[in-house]
C-alpha cells in the first residue's frame, strides 16, 4: 500500500488553488478601491459641511483644506489628493475635488467633485 500524494494529484490541487486565486484577487482589489472611494466621499462631504460653517463665520469660503482644519486621514494617504477652489462671487462658490493617485486610479471613478450647490460628479459614483 502506497502512502502520500502522486505528482498528478499535487498538480491538480495547485491548479485549483491558482484558479480560485485568479478569480478572488481582482474582486478583492475592486472591493478595496470602492471602500477607499467611500472614505474619500465622506471626507469631501465633511469638507463641504465645514465650508458652509466657514462661510457663516467669515462671509467667504475657504481656499484650502488647511484653512478648514482638515487633516488627511491615514486611510486616504497616498490614494487621493484633495483640492479646494473658492470664488468670491456673487454669490460665493466652492468646488472640492478628490483625485485618485497610486493604485486607486484603477477605480471606475478616479475623480470625485462636490460643489457649493450640492452637485456631486460623476453622478454614477456617488
Amino acid at each position: 500500500m502506497q502512502r502520500g500524494f502522486s505528482l498528478i494529484e499535487l498538480v491538480i490541487a495547485l491548479a485549483i488553488v491558482a484558479i480560485l486565486t485568479a478569480i478572488a484577487l481582482p474582486s478583492y482589489a475592486a472591493y478595496m478601491r470602492k471602500s477607499v472611494r467611500a472614505d474619500a466621499q465622506a471626507y469631501i462631504t465633511d469638507a463641504a459641511n465645514r465650508q458652509q460653517q466657514y462661510l457663516a463665520d467669515r462671509r467667504a469660503y475657504a481656499g484650502s483644506m488647511s484653512a478648514l482644519n482638515m487633516a488627511l486621514p491615514a486611510t486616504l494617504s497616498g490614494k487621493y489628493t484633495f483640492a479646494v477652489v473658492a470664488a468670491d462671487g456673487p454669490p460665493p462658490t466652492f468646488t472640492i475635488t478628490g483625485t485618485a493617485t497610486g493604485d486607486q486610479v484603477h477605480d471606475p471613478c478616479p475623480t470625485l467633485t462636490l460643489d457649493s450647490a450640492g452637485n456631486r460628479l460623476p453622478a454614477t459614483c456617488w
